[in-house]
């Protein structure tokens, strides 16, 4: 079993993290091909995007489904709350953050430059940030992680994306506020996961890896 794809991307860090919270190891490596635009990758998942599990030559895609497939297989620590509200709970933190929140990161990853700015598209997606973080501060569970007091599904995907949007966004965009530095619930749950004994160390490695990644929308 191998994870192609880069730690860069917010869904290949998520699958990592949730393996490490699961104490399974996931090696990853880039993809057939060296590309997720070659045609030796193409031919593994004609969807061409990253991450994919490879496992045994079979290709599991898109990192929800790999990330159940992970949890399915290796049941012996879960990866979801044990009761059955908290497990959709956990998975509803999981979709908002793909459904939601994913694609304005990249309708602000156009808009770094400030000599290509459109201020309209800023102050439209901070707008819609706002009512995001309301999403989570609604559909979460019991604190202090997305869903009581250990770090599940859901904190893996809202924490890598988080990550992300802290140095695309929050030290970007004045217009763009960091809800982690606001009070409330989401300062809450990000304080417990800097002070989580995998989460805090993943995040800080998946940070950097981020941050050579906004060269490019920079420009520089």
């Amino acid at each position: 079993m191998k994870l192609y794809g880069a730690l860069a991307s917010p869904y290949v860090a998520r699958v990592l993290l949730f393996a490490k919270l699961k104490g399974v190891e996931v090696p990853l490596e880039s993809p057939p091909g060296g590309s997720p635009a070659s045609e030796d990758y193409r031919d593994f998942t004609p969807i061409g995007k990253i991450p994919s599990l490879d496992v045994g030559g079979i290709c599991i895609p898109e990192s929800e489904t790999i990330c159940e497939y992970i949890e399915d297989e290796f049941d012996e620590k879960s990866g979801l709350p044990a009761d059955n509200i908290g497990r959709a709970q956990s998975r509803t933190v999981s979709r908002i953050t793909d459904i939601y929140l994913s694609p304005i990161s990249s309708l602000l990853a156009r808009q770094v430059r400030p000599e290509k700015r459109d201020q309209a598209v800023v102050d439209e997606q901070a707008a819609a940030l706002t009512r995001i973080w309301g999403y989570y501060d609604h559909f979460m569970g019991d604190g202090p992680f997305a869903v009581g007091d250990e770090p599940t599904l859901g904190d893996c995907a809202l924490g890598t994306h988080m990550c992300m949007f802290k140095v695309l966004a929050f030290d970007t965009f004045d217009e763009v506020a960091d809800p982690t530095q606001q009070g409330g619930r989401l300062q809450t749950w990000w304080e417990a996961m800097q002070g989580h004994d995998i989460c805090k160390p993943f995040l800080d490695e998946y940070i950097p890896a981020f941050e050579k990644m906004m060269v490019y929308f920079r420009g520089k």
